[in-house]
C-alpha cells in the first residue's frame, strides 16, 4: 500500500462477478462509461431552473452564458465522477460486493494514471469556463466555482473524502441545488430572490436522494471499506425515511409563500415520487436497485422542468 497523491492506494481488487467475461469498452465508450452520464442531470437541472427563473422574473436571458453555465456544470460533474472512481479504486473502495455500474479503474479498463488526467481535464475545462462565467457575474460567481471545484476534489480526495463520511447529502444539497439554482439567476439577473433559494433546496434534495439511494444499495460493501456514509448511520428504515423526506419535501416548498408563483405545477410529479417511495423501501438491495437511483435522478429533472415551467406560466 502506498500513498499517490493524497490517496491510498491497494491492490486491484477482482471485478464483481456481473462483470467476469464482459468486453471492455474501448474509446469514447469507455470514458462515458466512466463520466456516469445517467448523473449529469442532477449538474443540468438546476441551471436549466434558474435560467427560468431569471426569464420569467426580469426577462433576463443570455443564450451564451446559459450554454457557458450547462458546460462548466456538466465538466464539474464528469470530473467529480472520474475523481470518485480514481480515489475508490485507490483507496480499495470499489469490492467486489458494490452492486453499481462498472468502475473503470477498479475493473482495470483505464489505468488510474489515465483517469487521474481525465478527471484534471474536466476540472481545467470547468476552471476555463468559469473564468468566463467570473467575468460575466463578477466575484460572487468566482467564490462559486473555486468552491464548486475544491468541492469536486475533496469529494473523493484529500485525508478525509467527503464521499466517505455522513455529509455527502449535504454536499449535493449545496452544491448541485442551492448553489447551482443561485448561481445560475445571477449570472442572468444579477441579482438573488427568496424564491431563486427555495427552488435551490426543493432542486437539491431529490439529488441528495440519488446519492442516498446509490449508498443504501451499497451498505454492507462501504461499511466494509471504513466508510460512514449518512446511509450506514441511519440504518435501513432510518435511510427509507430520509429518502422519502428528501422526495416529498420539495413539493411543500414549492407552494410556501417564498416560493415562485406556479410551484403547485410540481405537485404533477408527485406520483412518480410516491412510487419511488415505496419502491426504495420493499425492493431487496442489489444490481436492481440501480433503476431505482436512475429514476430518482429523472424525477429531479421532472421537477426542475415543472418548476421552470409554472414560473413560466
Amino acid at each position: 500500500m502506498r500513498i499517490e497523491g493524497g490517496l491510498t492506494h491497494q491492490p486491484p481488487t477482482a471485478p464483481p462477478p456481473a462483470s467476469l467475461g464482459d468486453q471492455p469498452p474501448t474509446g469514447w465508450r469507455l470514458w462515458l462509461a466512466a463520466i456516469r452520464p445517467r448523473t449529469l442531470t442532477i449538474a443540468i437541472a438546476p441551471v436549466l431552473a434558474g435560467t427560468a427563473l431569471a426569464w420569467s422574473g426580469f426577462g433576463r436571458l443570455s443564450p451564451s452564458v446559459l450554454a457557458a453555465t450547462l458546460a462548466g456544470a456538466v465538466a464539474i460533474q464528469a470530473g467529480t465522477n472520474l475523481w470518485n472512481d480514481l480515489g475508490d479504486a485507490l483507496r480499495g473502495g470499489d469490492q467486489p460486493l458494490r452492486q453499481g455500474p462498472p468502475r473503470v479503474t477498479a475493473l482495470g479498463w483505464a489505468a488510474p494514471d489515465r483517469v487521474r488526467r481525465a478527471a484534471m481535464a474536466c476540472f481545467a475545462l470547468a476552471g476555463l469556463i468559469g473564468l468566463y462565467l467570473a467575468h460575466v457575474g463578477g466575484w460572487p460567481i468566482l467564490a462559486l466555482g473555486v468552491a464548486s471545484l475544491a468541492a469536486g476534489w475533496a469529494y473523493s480526495g484529500g485525508p478525509r473524502p467527503i464521499a466517505y463520511t455522513a455529509l455527502g447529502e449535504v454536499f449535493v444539497v449545496a452544491f448541485f441545488g442551492l448553489g447551482a439554482v443561485a448561481g445560475t439567476h445571477w449570472l442572468q439577473a444579477g441579482t438573488l430572490t427568496p424564491e431563486v433559494l427555495v427552488v435551490g433546496l426543493a432542486l437539491g434534495l431529490p439529488a441528495a436522494a440519488v446519492l442516498m439511494a446509490n449508498n443504501y444499495r451499497d451498505l454492507e460493501a462501504d461499511r466494509l471499506v471504513g466508510r460512514r456514509t449518512l446511509a450506514i448511520r441511519l440504518g435501513i428504515d432510518g435511510s427509507r425515511l430520509a429518502y422519502a423526506l428528501m422526495m416529498l419535501t420539495p413539493f411543500p416548498l414549492m407552494m410556501a409563500p417564498t416560493a415562485p408563483d406556479g410551484g403547485w405545477v410540481c405537485l404533477a410529479a408527485a406520483p412518480l415520487a410516491i412510487r419511488l417511495i415505496i419502491d426504495f423501501a420493499t425492493r431487496p438491495r442489489g444490481p436492481a436497485f440501480n433503476a431505482i437511483l436512475a429514476a430518482t435522478a429523472r424525477f429531479q429533472v421532472m421537477l426542475a422542468v415543472l418548476a421552470a415551467l409554472g414560473a413560466l406560466l
